[in-house]
């Protein structure tokens, strides 16, 4: 159904607020918020295709269905899926909904877009719909995602309240997905501690889920955000909560693990933060407890740092428990050699291997580091100073 110019206009400044659009900011922000319905979460087809064409631009190419003639294969593929979706769509009633409950509509270049997404490339989302502080998207460069299991036990949601509340004292926002267990303690902990929180959803953000959340989600709405890439009327489905762990990983500094079942969803956020070279921490448990057996699992087999207090998680993001502005300045390069450090060592190949940089650039970024203090050789190989 083609809808008036100047109706798309009126639907999209209502959910950008504050914020004066030209003709093309406008149509670039239909396309995704139609983007956003037409294809799911992480499709890495629609999103090298926006990256090519635009938004707007790939959006006519595929309202037009000017795939038909097109011969590779891949992106054929990908238009079957599409096509099921695209006159069943309806952009202006998401709009609508989203401007009733309050949402507004974030994309790429906005002040409020997490640059952490932008690392994830052809899977990151064409939008986010958003309730609350908008503006703490943009501010997630002090920030921790804290998730773990559904069915946490007494210790873990022990733990998780003593972290998030410390976590917060120390400036950091908390992210995590509203979930029963883990999840809802870290948010409830942040809001107990006056902190920041941000939850990410699986489904739309006009309903809730779960259900039993709805009074925590309210006040996460009040005093943080809550965040989604598939807009309103939109139901949670596994594979959305699966991309959506995506979000949460991409988004924040680090990921920490309280507590985790062998095959725990929460592995598949420790996933994430892994192949987005993100910091990763697990906090160990009981050996006989098989709440925690995803979490030893972590540790043996994924390279994640063993966490047991606010501090420890603190330095999974600031090495040098120094001020929040060393860390915003710091070069990306920098970072990735700190993160790369242990307090027991690595040699410069495994260093480069983790960081991902060549081993002239990890040298050298290695100097600097201690001249600085905040690195030490010795026999095991370069770790962690104490500067």
């Amino acid at each position: 159904m083609s809808i008036p110019e100047s109706e798309i206009a009126a639907l999209v400044r209502a959910v950008t607020p504050g914020r004066a659009l030209d003709r093309e900011q406008i149509a670039d922000r239909y396309a995704r918020a139609r983007w956003s319905a037409i294809a799911e979460p992480g499709d890495a087809d629609a999103g090298r295709l926006m990256a090519a064409l635009g938004s707007a631009g790939a959006l006519d190419w595929l309202d037009a269905e000017a795939a038909a003639a097109l011969a590779d294969a891949t992106l054929a593929d990908a238009v079957d899926r599409w096509r099921p979706r695209i006159r069943q769509v309806d952009t202006a009633l998401h709009l609508r909904q989203a401007a009733r409950f309050g949402a507004r509509l974030v994309v790429p270049g906005d002040d409020e877009w997490p640059t952490g997404l932008d690392d994830l490339g052809a899977h990151a989302p064409a939008a986010l719909w958003v309730r609350g502080d908008a503006g703490l998207l943009g501010r997630l460069d002090r920030s921790i995602a804290i998730v773990g299991a559904r069915a946490a036990t007494g210790y873990g949601e022990h733990v998780t309240v003593e972290v998030s509340s410390g976590l917060v004292d120390r400036g950091f926002a908390i992210v995590s997905g509203a979930a029963f267990g883990i999840d809802g303690a870290a948010h409830r902990a942040a809001l107990a501690s006056g902190g920041a929180t941000l939850a990410f959803l699986a489904g739309g953000v006009d309903r809730f889920y779960p259900s039993a959340h709805e009074t925590l989600l309210t006040r996460i709405v009040d005093r943080g955000a809550v965040v989604s890439e598939v807009p309103c009327g939109t139901a949670p489905t596994k594979w959305r909560f699966l991309q959506r762990n995506r979000l949460i990983a991409a988004a924040s500094r680090a990921t920490v693990v309280v507590e985790a079942g062998w095959r725990s969803g929460s592995l598949n956020t420790a996933g994430h933060a892994a192949q987005l070279g993100r910091p990763l921490g697990a906090v160990p448990g009981p050996v006989t407890s098989s709440a925690s057996a995803g979490c030893h699992r972590l540790i043996r087999e994924y390279d994640a740092v063993c966490v047991t207090t606010a501090q420890e998680m603190a330095e999974l993001v600031d090495p040098t428990g120094t001020a929040r502005s060393s860390v915003a300045t710091a070069s990306p390069e920098r970072t990735r050699v700190l993160d790369a450090l242990t307090r027991t060592g690595r040699d410069v190949a495994r260093i480069a291997a983790i960081s991902g940089m060549s081993l002239d650039a990890v040298r050298a970024e290695l100097g600097t580091l201690e001249l600085d203090g905040l690195a030490v050789a010795g026999p095991t190989g370069w770790r962690r100073g104490s500067a």
